[in-house]
């Protein structure tokens, strides 16, 4: 067992039925969250009255709505209801969990997770390895070192509060893990711990090319090197060229001098990460040849 306090937020929009889901895997965990705050952001399906029913069901669910916002910036719409939730929070819980509807993990998921967090003191952002459906079979997703994918992700409590508020945008995701790495927090998978992700990362996206774009608009932001960014593209155009997105967009936001995140530590953090000397180990990392235990 362990002796740290949990709490989960999830931001929903249109998951009734992967919330269903999700509800089975909270509510059997052998660690029980202190609570469980389930935003909605403008669903247009039975999600609010699903999440009724969670509450109805147990004290510790509570619902909430984050009003959706015109023309919102992509990923905006998740960080802005996870600060929702997190207002909703109180200051008893040592880990904080953003928790996306469409994953499910087994019932000992969230005592592993904690028992990493006892394990290491300066562990700031944790989280399993990610499985997704391939060709009838759950396979690891590969992700660079220290890098915790959004779905599941939980943060010890003062590296949160060091790291608030998130980037209400694409790649809020990475500059929270590099200002954490800048502050001197870990940041790290937990090894032999899965979840599985039933829905493909940008699965929801109808058009990929203008996804691709604003992913290398976000990589401008960051001050991604951009070699880097091309060897990315050039890999990711093996399954789809619209990669090659990545690019243009990294190009325009270039041309017109778009604004670059400005914490310079933050970006001189990424680009030590992407530096030539790094770069065996980041395609070895893609390839999944690198143990997530070596991270």
């Amino acid at each position: 067992m362990t002796a740290l306090a949990y709490s989960l937020v999830t931001p929903t929009r249109d998951e009734a039925d992967n919330l269903v889901r999700l509800a089975e895997s909270v509510t059997s965990q052998s660690v029980m969250p202190r609570s469980w705050i389930i935003v909605d952001n403008g669903s247009t399906d039975p999600t609010p009255a699903l999440i009724g029913e969670l509450e109805a069901k147990c004290s510790w669910i509570h619902g909430a709505t984050s009003p959706p916002t015109a023309h919102p910036e992509p990923g905006a719409p998740i960080v802005q209801a996870l600060h929702t939730g997190l207002a909703q929070l109180g200051r008893y819980d040592d880990v904080v969990v953003k928790l996306d509807a469409d994953v499910s993990f087994a019932h000992d998921y969230f005592e592993r997770l904690l028992q990493a967090f006892e394990a290491d003191p300066a562990l700031g952002i944790a989280g399993g390895e990610c499985l997704e459906l391939d060709d009838g079979e759950w396979r690891a997703v590969h992700v660079t070192s220290s890098h915790v994918r959004g779905a599941v992700r939980a943060y010890r409590r003062a590296c949160l509060d060091t790291v608030l508020p998130l980037v209400e945008g694409l790649g809020w995701d990475t500059v929270d893990e590099l200002q954490a790495s800048v502050h001197g927090w870990h940041v790290a998978v937990v090894p032999g711990l899965h979840f599985r992700h039933h829905r493909a990362l940008g699965a929801r996206d109808r058009f990929p090319w203008s996804r691709a774009v604003r992913q290398g608009r976000a990589a401008h932001y960051l001050g991604y090197r951009f070699w880097y960014l091309a060897a990315r593209s050039i890999f990711r155009a093996r399954r789809s060229p619209t990669a090659f997105g990545m690019l243009w967009g990294y190009a325009g936001s270039a041309i017109v001098r778009r604004p670059v995140h400005p914490d310079a530590a933050v970006r001189a953090e990424l680009r030590r990460r992407q530096a030539l000397v790094a770069l065996p180990t980041r395609v070895r990392e893609a390839f999944g040849r690198q143990s997530l235990s070596s991270r």
